[in-house]
């Protein structure tokens, strides 16, 4: 199965592409914008499964979708974002994607939805496409340990965000930033940030 991951965040990429490769029988390419995505299906031919970030540069909304599914008769395409919201999913999805997943998704999760859509299924996570606005991330074992700041800087580094775009999402001083770093390192036992985003998609948290 080959499958084509395209977000501008390092982190994301190399984390979906471990696991991703965990599975051995999935191979793997990546880009970094839209461009690189279509110029790897033009090198490369079809992929089973393309998977676009939503909010990479090149995108322009929904319209890097249909780009990428019009090409070599047709690519399975699914967005993943981690800040689009229930309107936009519904809206992909009614564009025939492959369909959407939320970053906030278990590992376990993407995988599984990967070899889904591969299969030539429509995917999109029940709990995401019906639920409220209220989280229910306080309830989390791991997130019981963290305070809400905390929390948003553990996200941010997840989604493969430097401090400066943390900090500007927060609206808070990049120093902040570093400090709550700090903090919530110690605090889940880790010593970096691609650790950190690791424990926090091991436990489902994001």
């Amino acid at each position: 199965m080959r499958i084509l991951i395209a977000d501008d965040h390092e982190l994301l990429r190399d984390t979906l592409e471990l696991y991703l490769k965990q599975e051995g029988n999935i191979e793997t390419r990546t880009a970094e914008d839209l461009d690189g995505a279509v110029q790897l299906i033009e090198d490369e031919g079809d992929f089973d499964l393309v998977l676009l970030d939503f909010n990479m540069p090149g995108m322009n909304g929904l319209e890097g979708l249909k780009k990428v599914k019009a090409m070599n008769g047709g690519q399975r395409v699914a967005l993943i974002s981690g800040v689009a919201s229930r309107d936009v999913a519904e809206q992909a999805l009614a564009e025939n994607a492959a369909g959407f997943l939320p970053k906030t998704l278990s590992a376990r999760s993407v995988v599984n939805a990967v070899r889904f859509m591969a299969m030539g299924e429509q995917y999109a996570p029940l709990d995401f496409m019906s639920q409220e606005d209220e989280s229910s991330a306080q309830n989390h074992p791991l997130a019981s340990q963290l305070s809400r700041r905390e929390m948003q800087v553990l996200e941010g580094l997840s989604g493969g965000l430097s401090n400066k775009e943390i900090a500007r999402n927060l609206d808070v001083r990049e120093p902040t930033v570093k400090l709550h770093v700090k903090t919530l390192y110690r605090k889940i036992g880790v010593h970096n940030r691609t650790q950190a985003a690791l424990i926090a998609k091991e436990s489902g948290l994001f």
